[in-house]
Formats: structure tokens, C-alpha cells, sequence
């Protein structure tokens, strides 16, 4: 099969560049030590394939004492040469595919199984359908998601400050806490008053309209339902009508056919002949709402679970992979959640609309759509967009609207987030490259992480059996890859 390059020069090379030097050993709580994949006896020769991901695994394998050969986006040709042992004379322990394109990672996937049957593989797909057709046809494939690293350590931070990731198990939540001897690991419910909040916030959000075609939509059916409730009162209390009957009249009314008997009193006719005018104007500021909702696209509702909360809730700013999955981790422990999306045609709308999750369409950085968000009751916001930038513009308007909000944010690809940090201190910074480039590696080398977490700028890769192993922090690979 054919791989797409973008270039047909690829260069022989080796990333050699070595990052600064990690934080000493002895830094660490002597507890949270373990050996790791270091060492020279251990050394082994990796293949990566993709761009700004990749530089990070990069990095972290030199670091390791790992040699490393990065591709850009090889043809056929390329891959032959990169992983044939008898043109390099160099045997590839395992080969990781880092692209945000799940059919580019499935292509090279299959690539590579090919040409080196039985190699260690280590994928990136955010689809959960491709990531179980991938392992299925490809066994030796390990499948790693960016959103679902970095799902815990977001999911945490929104909710309390000492927490450092919460994943879901089979017996409930389990968080992890910083102490001094390492770090610890319990089991975690959401606070009754936290909870409390979050369930009076969705239940005043009930039938409270967020755009103007749903208020003129409620103002007519208010309007419909207020002359129904008048009419069958009189009907009852000054006509004596049994109620049913009353009700029936009523109808009739509301619907502008009339009342059921002309011989009333003549202010019971006048009022019933007001009421079917003033019906008119009323269906038809009802119909003129309801249209406009059914014909437009609209991702919240005025009843149910996508009405937007009002107390209690977390703001979620961008709707990509990493935003949907919060949005439904928090949706998991009951907290409600509304996502600010800003491009119309989202490829997760759709999804987000049959899970449940309220999605505003407007631009985050707009102050007036922040306080339509009710920012002041809110549990916390998270800006977790591709760009980092626009994470940061989005933290500092929130700042400006709610000084005392708690802010996520994901960063860590752009040179200006640490100085914006330090100076601001607007809100608790995630690298999600770095916890997904220590998940990847950790995967190379044979450790088969349950997750990683950071505190400050340490990192630990957990296991399945719940110990954790500490990780060095890297920086990117300076070397070019090679046909780049």
C-alpha cells in the first residue's frame, strides 16, 4: 500500500541532539522511585513517525539513552529503510505513530505491521470503532489517545486543587493526591455540597431560554397557557362548571373556536372574546419561536440535560477530542457542564448533541458570552482548545468576569505560556503533550502505563497494579526528522 509523503528526499539521521538534563533523581520522594527503562545495557533503537508529538517521545527516549530515528511522513520507500535490520543492520524495538489524523495513523499502522511483522506498535487514534478494528487486526498494536491521557489530570483540576488525576473503575472513582512520601491513591466522590450545587444549577436552568427564538418561543406558549388557566378558572369559580367541562371550554377558547355556549353573561363573553384575540398573537409568536428552533441548529434545550445549568457547573471551552471527553467525565460524577464552541460546523456537535452536553456556539473570548455562562456560580472553567493561545485569551476575559474562578488550562506547546503563568498566574497550566509523550514512551519500552500524572514538573507513569514509576521530564527533539 502507498503512504502519502510530503517530500521525496528523506534524509539518513539519527536525532542526537540530547535535551537538558532532567530533575535529579534525588528530588524525588524516595517511595515514588522505581527503576525505569534507563541505562546503558538498555539501550534500544526506536522508530517515530509524525511532527510535534513525536519531538517530545524524541526527547524522552534520548533521554533514556535510547537512539531514535524520526519520520516526518515517509513513503513506502522510507519505512522499508528505516526498519530493515539487514540495510541498518539495526534491530527497531518498537515504532510509535503520532498524527491527530486517525486514517494517516491506521495507513502507516498497517505500513509498518507489513514491512516488520510482529514490532511493537504504538498508535495514536482518538475513534474508539478504529482504535478496537486496529488491536484486533494488529495484536501487537497498542492504541494511545491524547484526550484520554490527559482526560484525569483535567477532570481533577476542575474539581479540587489537590487532586491530580481521577479515573473511572468499576467500583467508582479513584483520585490521586500529592502527600509528602509520594503519591497516594483513594477513593473519590464529588463533595455533597459540590453535588448539591451542581443539582439545584441544572434544575434552575429548567425552561430559562439562552437565545432570543427560545424566549419568543416560551413567551408564546407562557401567553397560551396564562389564558387557558384564566378561562377555566372563571368558568369554574364564577360559572360553576365542573372542572372537566370548564377544561373543555377552556380548549375551545385557546383554540379561537369559542366558547361552548353563547347564553353566558356578557362579561364571560367579552372576556372570552378578548381572550381568543389576544390567543391569536399569542400562537402566533409561538409558532414564529418553534420554527425558528426546528429549522436552525441548536444544541441546547430548554428542558432536560441539555439545558444549560446555572449554579454548580463546569464551563468547558472547546469541543475537540480532549473538551468532549471532559465534558462527559464530569456529565459521569453529576456535575453539570456547558461547552462554548466557537466553529459552527464542529465535527463533534452531532455527538455532542446525542450525549447530552449543552454546546454554545459563540466565541469564548467575548465577555458577554462569558456572563451568559453564569461564570460567577460556576465550579470552573477549562479551556482545552488546540490553539494555546486562544486558551490563555479565554482564561484572562474569564479572570476579568469571575476573579475567583477556578481555571484550567491546556498549554504547553507555545513558547509564551510559562512567562504568561508566571506572571499572571491566571490559572493551573496542563502540558497534555507531556503526559502523552510520557505515555507513549512508557509504552515503547515495555512499562504498559495505566496513566500518567504530573505535579509541577515531575511526571509518574501508573501501572495497573496502582504503583507508580517517575519519569524525567524532556524537551523536544532539536533535530530535524528525517524527509522533513
Amino acid at each position: 500500500m502507498t503512504v502519502p509523503s510530503l517530500s521525496e528526499q528523506a534524509l539518513d539521521g539519527v536525532c542526537a541532539e540530547e535535551p537538558d538534563a532532567a530533575e535529579e533523581p534525588d528530588a524525588l520522594p524516595h517511595s515514588a522511585r522505581r527503576p525505569g527503562p534507563q541505562g546503558p545495557s538498555q539501550t534500544r533503537h526506536f522508530v517515530v513517525i509524525g511532527s510535534d508529538e513525536a519531538r517530545r517521545v524524541c526527547g524522552f527516549l534520548q533521554s533514556a539513552g535510547h537512539t531514535v530515528r524520526h519520520l516526518a511522513q515517509p513513503t513506502d520507500e522510507d519505512l522499508r529503510r528505516a526498519l530493515d535490520q539487514e540495510t541498518t543492520g539495526i534491530e527497531v524495538a518498537g515504532v510509535a505513530i503520532l498524527f491527530d489524523d486517525d486514517v494517516e495513523s491506521l495507513r502507516y499502522a498497517l505500513a509498518v505491521e507489513h514491512i516488520c511483522p510482529g514490532v511493537l506498535l504504538v498508535v495514536t487514534v482518538f475513534d474508539r470503532t478504529v482504535a478496537e478494528q486496529l488491536v484486533r487486526v494488529v495484536p501487537n498494536c497498542q492504541v494511545t489517545s491524547p484526550a484520554e491521557v490527559a482526560a484525569p489530570a483535567l477532570l481533577a483540576a476542575c474539581l479540587q486543587p489537590d487532586l491530580l488525576a481521577l479515573n473511572r473503575t468499576p467500583s467508582g472513582h479513584v483520585g490521586a493526591r500529592w502527600e509528602s512520601d509520594g503519591v497516594r491513591l483513594e477513593t473519590y466522590r464529588p463533595p455533597r455540597s459540590l453535588r448539591y450545587r451542581a443539582w439545584l444549577g441544572k434544575l434552575r436552568g429548567q425552561l430559562r431560554p439562552h437565545d432570543g427564538s427560545s424566549r419568543i418561543m416560551l413567551t408564546g406558549l407562557t401567553g397560551l397557557l396564562a389564558v387557558l388557566l384564566a378561562d377555566w378558572s372563571w368558568a369554574v369559580t364564577l360559572n360553576h362548571r365542573p372542572p372537566v367541562e370548564a377544561f373543555f371550554e377552556a380548549v375551545r377558547t385557546v383554540s379561537a373556536v369559542g366558547p361552548a355556549s353563547a347564553h353566558g353573561s356578557s362579561a364571560y363573553l367579552l372576556f372570552a372574546a378578548l381572550a381568543m384575540l389576544i390567543t391569536i398573537v399569542f400562537t402566533a409568536v409561538f409558532t414564529a419561536g418553534m420554527v425558528d428552533r426546528l429549522l436552525g441548529p441548536r444544541s441546547i434545550g430548554m428542558v432536560g440535560p441539555r439545558a444549560l445549568p446555572r449554579a454548580g457547573h463546569v464551563v468547558v471551552v472547546g469541543l475537540g477530542q480532549v473538551g468532549l471527553r471532559l465534558c462527559t467525565r464530569l456529565q459521569d460524577l453529576g456535575i453539570g457542564v456547558i461547552a462554548v464552541e466557537r466553529d459552527p460546523a464542529a465535527p463533534n456537535l452531532r455527538l455532542a448533541k446525542a450525549l447530552g452536553v449543552p454546546v454554545v456556539i459563540a466565541d469564548a473570548t467575548d465577555r458577554f458570552v462569558l456572563r451568559k455562562l453564569s461564570l460567577h456560580t460556576a465550579q470552573a472553567m477549562a479551556a482545552v482548545a488546540s490553539d494555546d493561545l486562544d486558551n490563555i485569551a479565554v482564561a484572562v476575559a474569564a479572570r476579568a468576569v469571575a476573579p475567583d474562578l477556578r481555571v484550567v488550562i491546556r498549554a504547553g506547546d507555545h513558547e509564551a505560556i510559562a512567562e504568561t503563568q508566571s506572571l499572571f498566574r491566571i490559572g493551573a497550566v496542563h502540558d497534555l503533550g507531556s503526559l502523552s509523550a510520557a505515555y507513549t514512551t512508557a509504552s515503547l519500552t515495555g512499562l504498559r502505563p495505566h496513566g500518567v500524572i504530573a505535579h509541577g514538573r515531575r511526571l509518574w507513569v501508573e501501572h495497573g497494579s496502582g504503583s507508580f514509576t517517575p519519569w524525567p521530564p524532556a524537551l523536544r527533539c532539536d533535530h530535524p526528522p528525517d524527509g522533513a
